[in-house]
């Protein structure tokens, strides 16, 4: 009997890599996704506790991926081997703090090894020339190959038209004319494509699964790292600059001011690892408080939170403020009008 030919699909719950690992599947090949989880992913955060994303799916889209197409999926915890891409990128960061073509280096290495390890024949992902201005050209498609160690294991169903032969098409495993000639930014070519394999549902065709290619979210990172003076983080911090508004008065403290009560519910559970601010002479939001704020900061930080609550229009607010000695500080305060918070302030 011949051997059963099986291929490793990177997973990122969006349109195109289910559509890759559809196609490599319609050639009677096996097929299990691989996921890695680098604590940047937009999958199963901030739309899932936010109102104003109350019409997505709650779901994790490579999860629900994995479903549509019949396979499994692994998802690898990848956070700590992740901090150097991000940290150290050899070929620098896109537009924010994306470091893209390390990024996807990094992701198909990671999915050798494990094709290596479990006795899998080749790698799919759901590239497209021309797609992405960092990682996605005609000119870096040889450099992924190359520097993850993948080399001509690497095949790209969506665009493998365009591209030099693969050993699964030599080996007769893939037929190159079953492949597609996708290229360039429009989505009308996997929208169809789609249809046509009868996918209906699938998560927004140009969205972006990484958090790093976000401004607002980059600028908080950077002044993390400013302000710290060291580019170390934890799962935690980054989980928290997905969430409240983020304003930093001076250099000695920043707080974070839940938006809704999904976010504030969240925050919750940091309200022992942090100094945190409530209003508790009108409704408000949670809040916290990173850095060292003296006294002065912490009347700051109850006029923000006052600005921020149902008093924002009253002569005084109180607020109660939890250190992280334990004690408790009881504050009366003028809330901010807009425009006395300056620009500057908000990350």
């Amino acid at each position: 009997m011949s051997k059963q030919i099986k291929a490793v699909a990177l997973i990122s719950g969006g349109l195109d890599s289910m559509l890759a690992a559809k196609a490599v599947q319609e050639q009677g090949i096996h097929v299990e996704g691989i996921n890695f989880f680098t604590g940047f992913c937009v999958e199963g955060h901030t739309h899932a506790i936010r109102k104003r994303d109350s019409d997505k799916p709650k779901r994790n889209n490579s999860l629900w991926v994995a479903e549509q197409l019949g396979i499994k999926l692994h998802i690898i915890d990848v956070i700590e081997e992740y901090k150097n891409v991000l940290i150290n990128p050899k070929h620098g960061y896109g537009a924010n703090m994306n470091p893209c073509l390390d990024c996807k280096i990094f992701m198909v290495n990671k999915a050798k090894q494990w094709m290596l390890e479990n006795e899998f024949d080749f790698i799919i992902t759901g590239e497209v020339i021309g797609q992405r201005p960092m990682s996605q050209r005609k000119a870096t498609m040889p450099i992924i190959s190359k520097e993850s160690g993948a080399d001509d294991r690497l095949l790209r169903p969506l665009c493998g038209k365009n591209l030099p032969e693969t050993l699964p098409e030599r080996e007769g495993w893939i037929d190159r004319d079953k492949l597609y000639d996708f290229s360039g930014r429009s989505r009308k070519p996997q929208m169809e494509l789609a249809e046509k394999y009868g996918f209906i549902d699938y998560a927004q065709p140009a969205g972006g699964c990484c958090f790093l290619t976000d401004e607002k979210y980059s600028n908080k990172l950077v002044d993390l790292w400013k302000t710290r003076g060291t580019k170390e983080y934890e799962l935690d911090d980054i989980m928290l600059l997905k969430v409240g508004r983020h304003i930093r008065p001076n250099p000695r403290f920043k707080i974070m001011i839940a938006r809704e009560d999904g976010e504030g519910r969240f925050m919750e559970g940091y309200k022992k690892t942090f100094t945190n601010l409530n209003c508790s002479s009108h409704q408000g939001p949670l809040a916290l408080i990173e850095g060292t704020p003296t006294e002065e900061d912490l009347v700051i930080a109850a006029k923000l939170i006052a600005r921020y609550g149902q008093g924002r229009e009253a002569q005084t607010v109180d607020v109660e403020i939890r250190l992280l000695n334990g004690e408790s500080k009881n504050l009366s305060v003028t809330p901010f009008l807009a425009d006395e918070i300056p620009q500057e302030w908000f990350i």
